[in-house]
């Protein structure tokens, strides 16, 4: 294997701690999704009941349905949304068309793979200049109706912060498929 790839492999604890705290926060993004959900829920169907047997079970007026609740689970399911998207790509879990792959010469589809992952790198970086304009500009100057304190920034943050994310693992992928042309495959079961 040339040295240059050895050097640069070094880096993959880079990519795999970038990983791990995308998936996390995705995973704190679905609990807080379905513990606020949760909650809703609760409450609409409380205050449902207590309305309708208000000598038996008018303690339960309060739980209450606050007002807030659906927006932020709007919020969070966009977060993950995209995050997830940015996950799939280190993953090659995106949707490919592979119909011609077992036909076409195995370099080719290397050098399409890679034409493939430049083109999402462009949506990437479009995804990280345009989402920060809209972040800082239309996303600063409102806010939440329902919670008037907190800027509609959190709302648009999340293209931005995709776009960072898919750039870290369309780099990855992109320096995996240079790498193929250079390594052989037994080398690669070798190492691994």
């Amino acid at each position: 294997m040339p040295k240059i790839f050895t050097t640069l492999d070094k880096a993959k604890p880079a990519y795999d701690m970038t990983y791990k705290i995308v998936m996390v926060l995705c995973k704190l993004l679905l609990i807080a999704d379905i513990a606020i959900t949760s909650y809703a829920v609760l409450g609409r169907y409380c205050q449902q009941l207590s309305h309708a047997y208000p000598d038996i079970l008018g303690w339960l007026a309060v739980i209450k349905d606050p007002a807030w609740t659906e927006q932020i689970v709007l919020t969070c399911m966009s977060y993950m949304a995209v995050l997830s998207a940015a996950l799939a790509i280190r993953t090659g879990a995106h949707i490919r068309m592979t119909a011609f792959d077992n036909y076409l010469p195995k370099n080719v589809v290397k050098v399409l793979n890679i034409v493939a992952d430049v083109g999402v790198m462009v949506l990437a970086v479009i995804m990280l200049v345009v989402g920060w304009e809209y972040t800082t500009t239309l996303g600063s100057k409102g806010f939440y109706e329902s919670i008037p304190w907190l800027s509609r920034f959190w709302m648009y943050f999340p293209v931005p912060l995709a776009g960072i994310a898919m750039i870290v693992f369309e780099l990855e992928a992109i320096y995996n498929h240079v790498k193929s042309f250079f390594v052989e495959e037994e080398e690669k079961e070798a190492a691994a």
